[in-house]
């Protein structure tokens, strides 16, 4: 049978008007948007909207220095420099030391004689078991665990396995 034949088939096409001709009806062509006005007819500015209202960037900002200016050309020093200028700085001390008379210190700096105080991220805790990441600890025993097939091993420990796992890690153990 043909499609012209079967009326289902002729049922179901329907005619459509182009896209374009339904667009050019409701919408207007493209570029003839008119600019929007700046100002009213009478050549008054427009008020301010609530999003410049709002706005804080053109607020006064009394904490700020007026005078500072950012060192952009400034960059941190790594470790290597900075040995090497304490280096120099210890060398002309001791040279200095030398025309007195006095004793140089011998400690040469390296990376494991600088000074820095401890982190303030905490340490991670590791299982005692499988050695991954540990967010757990059993409370009877001590024992850092990953997951429950871990915290169902520790349930199933010995006291004497429980403080050789805890000695192994460096802690006194006391199992209650």
């Amino acid at each position: 049978m043909a499609a012209g034949e079967n009326g289902f088939a002729a049922s179901c096409s329907v005619e459509r008007a182009p896209s374009r001709v339904l667009n050019e009806a409701v919408m207007p062509p493209k570029g003839s948007k008119l600019k929007k006005a700046t100002s009213t007819a009478e050549g008054t500015p427009l008020p301010p909207s609530l999003g410049e209202k709002l706005s804080y960037a053109q607020a006064p900002r009394p904490f700020k220095n007026p005078a500072y200016t950012k060192n952009n050309g400034r960059r941190a020093k790594n470790v290597k420099a900075v040995l090497a200028q304490e280096r120099e700085r210890a060398r002309a001390a001791a040279e200095r030391m030398a025309v007195d008379g006095d004793e140089p210190d011998p400690d040469p700096l390296n990376y494991l004689s600088i000074e820095a105080p401890p982190s303030l991220i905490p340490a991670r805790h590791y299982c005692d078991i499988t050695g991954l990441e540990a967010p757990y600890t059993d409370p009877a025993t001590g024992l850092r665990y990953h997951d429950k097939s871990v915290y169902e091993f520790i349930k199933s420990l010995p006291a004497s396995a429980a403080r050789e796992y805890l000695a192994a890690r460096g802690v006194n153990p006391v199992v209650k």
